[in-house]
């Protein structure tokens, strides 16, 4: 199968990635050596594991620093190269910053708000990892091109004038715990409109011009379809609303509407 017939029936952008995860894998077979893509993020891995069960490709891994990543880099390898990543000896694909608060700024930052700092240094989104926020700061997960780059410039910037900026090894991340509220939301059907009307708070109206403005995600795939069905564990991202699971559809009213039991991510 080509790279023309694997990609049909994808968008654009899909193809896209297609394409440059294919060019990796191939550089690794072809010069014998170990690749990796950029960080991917839920929907991305999910395109990338369809691509690679069509073909049977299986030298590879997914790797984000951590087990529970959310986002994750391909890391591709030659057959005769199998026994570097038995023994684990591929975690230097992967760099970590650490960002250590002055004691009056605990607390202060969210993820939303590392991720504007990383951003406004003009790194693009591919090359930053997960971002593990604690009270006194946040480890940053990151390729190693760009790790020299955020640790001489994060400091430049008036927020992290006071804090300690430095590089550590990957497997000294501290994971922060994922903290959720579960609570339940009713609705008359389970069209996306209806559902984002109930997360956010919000009329039928402002709900559909939230979807149009492109600001929902679905696992990780931005989602414009007002009439979508949502099925259950699925994550929708609200941009500006917070992120949401539907953790399970509990069944229904006497009058026939929807009971979801929902968690969302704080």
């Amino acid at each position: 199968m080509n790279k023309k017939e694997l990609v049909e029936g994808y968008n654009k952008e899909d193809q896209i990635l297609i394409s440059r995860m294919l060019d990796k894998l191939e550089e690794a077979k072809q010069r014998n050596k170990i690749t990796n893509t950029d960080f991917l993020d839920g929907y991305k891995i999910k395109i990338c594991e369809e691509i690679l069960r069509k073909i049977k490709f299986e030298d590879y891994i997914f790797f984000g620093g951590y087990e529970e990543a959310e986002r994750k880099i391909i890391i591709f390898y030659p057959e005769k190269l199998k026994f570097i990543i038995d023994n684990g000896e591929y975690f230097n694909k992967l760099s970590a910053i650490r960002i250590k608060l002055p004691n009056e700024l605990y607390g202060e930052y969210s993820h939303k708000n590392y991720l504007g700092m990383i951003m406004k240094l003009g790194i693009v989104r591919e090359k930053v990892g997960d971002i593990l926020v604690q009270e006194k700061g946040a480890d940053i997960i990151v390729l190693p091109e760009i790790s020299r780059y955020l640790i001489i410039n994060l400091g430049g910037l008036t927020r992290l004038r006071k804090a300690e900026i430095e590089e550590i090894k990957i497997n000294e991340i501290e994971r922060a715990e994922i903290k959720t509220k579960e609570y339940n939301i009713i609705v008359s059907a389970l069209r996306l409109d209806n559902v984002i009307a109930e997360l956010a708070k919000t009329s039928r109206m402002k709900a559909k011009e939230m979807i149009m403005q492109e600001r929902i995600f679905i696992n990780f795939k931005n989602e414009i379809k007002q009439t979508k069905q949502i099925n259950q564990g699925d994550l929708i991202t609200i941009r500006g609303k917070g992120r949401f699971k539907i953790s399970e559809i509990i069944g229904n009213t006497q009058k026939g509407r929807y009971i979801l039991k929902v968690e969302k991510y704080v």
